[in-house]
């Protein structure tokens, strides 16, 4: 299926341009089970050292927005299960963080309601970056400075993403087009449609067009997250400030209300938001980047020796 995204953007405020620190929040609610029996419930792949022997890719990701004056202090969103899982995992990197435990998943959208309600308590106009914690990333420099860049946008009331520039004709990735550039803001673009996972024919042919991968990577402010969520599904977005409004504090975590977060739809953000949005942007970025979702896609980012093969 293709969706289409307006071109146009509505109201591109100045009053977001003072560059506060970037809030990061690491998703880490999947299962992972497509890399099973590596990947399962009581360990899923994100808190495993599949691709580093030294981190998780959870830990990874903590890292990645740590130790730098550009993020703030990040927020976990998880589910209870995995509470000590993350808290042991952040206290072994050094890296200090907000963990928020969801009663039960409810897809995408609902995490990210929670997560701008969360920093709209500090400041409505937060820009807040969604990253998952089961991606590879080869360049963390890289990776920062195209946060910094698509920032920018999200400033300014855009709905970032950032769409990687494409290595192969990839079946197992959604697809951006890059629609015009957002004046003032080199290199960001406005999105012309979002294309579900095709088949190799249509990859190759999105690719020839100039198409990006979707890399799930989102940045906004906090408002602008929540006037969208509230235009387009507001009982995700009513069900996650009830959440947060009756969630409890537990040790070191705060456990979203039960009853409130399963109100919510399980809907992807995707779908909840991007495809209907007029203030969808994307910034291009070309560092390596994988999601790591298949035993295929592990071995694609492990050393090899001559034969081919990928040994640990």
């Amino acid at each position: 299926m293709t969706y289409h995204v307006s071109p146009s953007v509505l109201s591109l405020t100045k009053h977001g341009d003072r560059k506060s620190p970037v809030r990061p929040v690491i998703l880490c609610g999947g299962s992972g089970t497509r890399l099973w029996p590596a990947s399962r419930e009581s360990m899923p792949k994100q808190f495993s050292r599949l691709v580093n022997p030294d981190t998780s890719t959870f830990q990874a990701a903590a890292l990645r927005v740590a130790d730098t004056p550009d993020f703030g202090r990040p927020i976990v969103l998880t589910y209870a299960d995995a509470r000590f899982i993350v808290a042991e995992q952040l206290a072994q990197c050094g890296v200090a963080a907000d963990i928020l435990l969801e009663p039960e998943r409810r897809d995408s959208a609902a995490a990210v309601a929670v997560a701008a309600v969360h920093a709209a308590r500090t400041d409505p106009q937060a820009v807040v970056l969604i990253l998952a914690a089961d991606h590879v990333i080869g360049d963390t420099e890289g990776f920062r400075q195209a946060v910094a860049e698509a920032a920018e946008g999200a400033r300014r009331g855009m709905i970032m993403t950032l769409g990687i520039e494409p290595t192969r004709p990839a079946r197992d990735y959604g697809y951006i087009r890059p629609g015009a550039g957002l004046e003032e803001l080199p290199g960001l673009h406005t999105v012309e449609r979002f294309v579900e996972k095709p088949d190799l024919a249509g990859a190759e042919h999105l690719i020839a067009e100039g198409a990006l991968w979707n890399s799930g990577y989102f940045l906004f402010r906090a408002d602008t997250m929540i006037a969208e969520l509230e235009a387009h599904v507001p009982e995700v977005i009513g069900a996650a400030r009830a959440a947060v409004d009756a969630a409890t504090t537990d040790l070191d975590f705060v456990r979203l209300d039960a009853a409130a977060f399963a109100e919510a739809p399980k809907i992807s953000i995707d779908y909840a938001v991007m495809e209907r949005t007029t203030r969808a942007g994307v910034l291009p970025v070309s560092f390596p980047w994988s999601d790591v979702g298949t035993w295929d896609a592990v071995w694609q980012v492990l050393p090899q020796d001559a034969a081919g093969n990928a040994v640990r």
